[in-house]
């Protein structure tokens, strides 16, 4: 670890997300290495209107549909985790149900427990890379699934500063936040043409993982993960990150 203050990349889109993470980072006593690699570029698409339950993953989707003035009507509204359900709150949603476990998986099993989901419409509103557990979690629970797919997300010019710093052994920590950070990651890293230094440079970094999704596509890269937080969300993420760092660190790592 560099001194006292690790540094610590962090991938969260620039928008609110990234002060925030920033801010937390710093908190916790960290140099944050802010370094977006995820850009929005909407479709201009609203869900459905005819479905009984509509699903939202994520709080760049709430606002794009508030910003279309899309209406719900008397679908069930529900929300992949907390953060999205008070997005969606905060834009004069209501949110009708949020899953224990705030994944795809996690979802469907909650949807599998209501009564009128076999042969219910279910309207899916999120970006281009959702996971396919979803669609097929509840096209087998017996649900008519339709998926609307709101926005794009593709990795911002210029991204990639905290490959250089992982190339260089200079970056103690990075905290992916999906597995399109992870990609993106590598991306940035192969353009620049630290892609294998990179790599190794995370070998002796503490890396973390916001779900096993996230984690998986990490492993199949060749990037050990040693925290995925028990719950996914990004403060759980960054603090579970820093204190295995520290302990690492303490251990003589």
């Amino acid at each position: 670890m560099n001194d006292d203050t690790p540094t610590v990349a962090v991938f969260r889109p620039n928008d609110d997300r990234l002060d925030a993470a920033v801010d937390l980072l710093e908190s916790l006593g960290a140099e944050p290495v802010a370094d977006p690699m995820l850009a929005v570029e909407p479709t201009d698409a609203t869900p459905r209107t005819d479905a009984d339950y509509v699903v939202l993953t994520s709080k760049t989707g709430a606002g794009l549909v508030a910003d279309a003035g899309w209406d719900p009507d008397d679908a069930i509204v529900c929300a992949i985790g907390p953060a999205t359900a008070d997005a969606l709150r905060d834009v004069g949603y209501a949110v009708d149900l949020v899953p224990e476990e705030f994944t795809s998986s996690g979802l469907v099993a909650a949807l599998r427990d209501e009564a009128r989901i076999d042969g219910a419409r279910v309207e899916v509103a999120r970006s281009d890379h959702g996971s396919p557990v979803l669609l097929d979690g509840l096209a087998d629970a017996g649900a008519y699934v339709h998926e609307t797919v709101l926005y794009r997300l593709v990795r911002p010019e210029g991204s990639g500063e905290s490959a250089e710093l992982a190339a260089d052994g200079a970056l103690d920590a990075a905290c992916f936040t999906s597995s399109l950070t992870v990609e993106h990651f590598l991306e940035a890293a192969a353009a620049r043409g630290v892609r294998q230094d990179a790599l190794a440079g995370l070998r002796d970094a503490t890396v973390g993982a916001i779900g096993d999704p996230t984690r998986g596509t990490a492993e199949s890269q060749g990037i050990g993960v040693d925290v995925v937080p028990e719950a996914a969300t990004f403060e759980a993420l960054a603090r579970g990150t820093i204190d295995a760092l520290r302990s690492a660190d303490g251990s003589g790592r």
